[in-house]
C-alpha cells in the first residue's frame, strides 16, 4: 500500500501549531483535518478519501542510516494499521519520531501508534 505523503512544508507546520498531538515515549503524532481531501479524492482514480502523512525524524535521533531505520519501521506499523481499515480517513498526520524510537521493534512501534490514534479519537466507532 502506498501512502499519500505531505510534501509541502506549509502543511507540516500547520499540523504542528494548529493540530491535536499525542506523544509516547518514541512517537509525537499529529492530527489535522485534511480541507484538501475531498480535492484529492475527486482526482483519484478510486474516488476515496484517504489521510495524507508525514514523517519527521531529526538528526538527533542518529546518522542517515538510523534515521532512514527509523522511518522503514514506522511505515511499517503505518501499514499494519492501516490494513485493518479501522482509521478514519481525510486527515493530515504527522508522526515525529522522538529519541528512544530507534532502540524499538516494529510491533512496539505499532503498540505506540495504535494507543496515540486512539488517544486522539482516530478510529472508527464499531
Amino acid at each position: 500500500m502506498k501512502f499519500r505523503a505531505i510534501c509541502e512544508n506549509h502543511l507540516y507546520n500547520k499540523a504542528y501549531a494548529k493540530g491535536r498531538r499525542a506523544v509516547s515515549s518514541a512517537l509525537a503524532v499529529y492530527v489535522l483535518p485534511d480541507y484538501a481531501a475531498k480535492r484529492l479524492a475527486m482526482a483519484d482514480t478510486r474516488k476515496q478519501i484517504k489521510n495524507r502523512y508525514g514523517l519527521t525524524v531529526s538528526t538527533k535521533i542518529g546518522g542517515a542510516v538510523v534515521r532512514s531505520r527509523c522511518r522503514r519501521i514506522i511505515r511499517a506499523a503505518l501499514r499494519a494499521i492501516e490494513a485493518k481499515g479501522r482509521l478514519k480517513q481525510g486527515f493530515l498526520v504527522v508522526i515525529a519520531a522522538r529519541s528512544a524510537a530507534p532502540n524499538m521493534k516494529s510491533t512496539e512501534i505499532e503498540g505506540q501508534l495504535n494507543a496515540l490514534f486512539q488517544k486522539l479519537g482516530m478510529y472508527k466507532s464499531a
